[in-house]
């Protein structure tokens, strides 16, 4: 059902505005305005955002809104987006803006500015996913096609130039999402990722042997080998790349709600390699690989979410425990050289999204809540911003 009436949009539209304004892509206010404005007062709780939705979905199944994705641009300024909703903040969490709310269950946003966007969304509950786009910061969405998208995920590098991914393909748009390429990778590819045209990487399976991690400097023409990585059972992996950085999350067996993985890290692109993490477990099995093992354990000694790449030094990885109910980010500042879990908190799910060394942001998701925490010290604490909780 579209709730977006004609003067809802029309107040969604100045949310947005202002969320622009304050964050510095739109008209800021005067120095003498500025100092004559009182400080604000930080928020709490829902900040009164998405009541009718958060009604809508406790008369039917005792659950909130819930975070599917998020991403911020700044320390202050960034978004999170989950089924039928967008909210934003643009002064680190004080307050939050209703951005959109309507048919789109997000699944995947993606802003190279604070304008522009893309995202992958279905309609409602839908199981068919398009890929859909926004010029006025996300208050207002249209399909780039009306076909349905194999994307399981998407990067955009600018407002022309993206790549779309799923399990076994990448594929190029050199025109803000009108039109794809078929990027050639290596048979049995089963997860990739670009940082430049010219620049890739893919996992590639090998049944009975294990993960070879292949790389591409011509854009997908050539391939050559990395890293190789032992394993009988090798299903899927995920690659990270930036600047000098790759990491490569290999995934092993999953059982009991427990994954067993590594997490292997470059420092110079590729041409040596350390295996960080090696957690086995009693559901997964051993983990992919061999020989020394810094740590047996990952963040919330749970499965891997997502990571985040800053610079040339710095990473942290999302890690989740869903039958201990805890959540915690792992980090390292000099290229997995040396690693470090930090405390976990209450939680079953979420994600991260770090703007540099020391800020961050999580979406986490609870038995009956999902909130957004952010920290200041590279994840060893987190305060509580916002939180929608069901009825029970």
């Amino acid at each position: 059902m579209n709730w977006t009436h004609k003067i809802h949009h029309t107040a969604l539209t100045l949310l947005s505005a202002g969320l622009l304004a304050v964050s510095g892509w739109g008209a800021s206010a005067s120095p003498a305005q500025a100092a004559s404005a009182p400080a604000p007062a930080c928020g709490s709780g829902d900040h009164g955002l998405l009541q009718e939705l958060q009604a809508k979905l406790s008369s039917t199944q005792s659950a909130p809104p819930s975070f599917n994705d998020l991403q911020f641009l700044s320390a202050d300024t960034g978004r999170a987006a989950g089924n039928g909703f967008m909210i934003g903040t643009s002064d680190g969490g004080c307050h939050f803006q209703e951005i959109y709310k309507g048919q789109w269950n997000f699944r995947q946003m993606d802003f190279p500015d604070n304008v522009k966007g893309w995202a992958l969304a279905s309609v409602q509950d839908g199981s068919a996913v398009y890929l859909i786009t926004t010029s006025d910061g996300g208050s207002t969405w249209k399909r780039l096609s009306d076909k349905a998208v194999t994307f399981e995920r998407i990067d955009f590098t600018d407002r022309m130039h993206g790549f779309g991914y799923n399990r076994t393909s990448t594929y190029y748009t050199a025109d803000g999402g009108l039109s794809w390429s078929k990027i050639s990778t290596p048979a049995n590819t089963s997860g990739a990722e670009f940082s430049s045209r010219s620049n890739g990487w893919a996992v590639v399976t090998a049944p009975g042997s294990g993960y070879r991690i292949m790389k591409t400097t011509d854009g997908g023409s050539t391939w050559k080998l990395s890293l190789k990585s032992a394993f009988d059972y090798p299903e899927s992996g995920r690659i990270y790349a930036k600047g000098d950085q790759v990491y490569v999350l290999l995934y092993g067996g999953s059982g009991m709600s427990q994954t067993s993985y590594s997490l292997y890290a470059s420092g110079n692109k590729g041409n040596s390699w350390r295996r960080v993490i090696a957690e086995d477990s009693a559901g997964g099995g051993p983990a992919p690989g061999s020989g020394a093992e810094p740590l047996k354990t990952g963040p919330a000694s749970g499965k891997p979410g997502n990571m985040q790449l800053i610079g040339n030094s710095t990473a942290f990885l999302f890690g989740f425990s869903p039958a201990g109910e805890k959540v915690a980010v792992g980090r390292t500042y000099n290229s997995g050289k040396q690693w470090s879990n930090q405390p976990a908190i209450p939680g079953v799910d979420g994600m991260i999204s770090f703007t540099g060394s020391k800020a961050g942001w999580m979406a986490m998701k609870g038995v009956n809540s999902s909130s957004l925490y952010a920290t200041e010290d590279g994840g060893t604490t987190w305060k509580l911003k916002l939180t929608f909780k069901g009825t029970e």
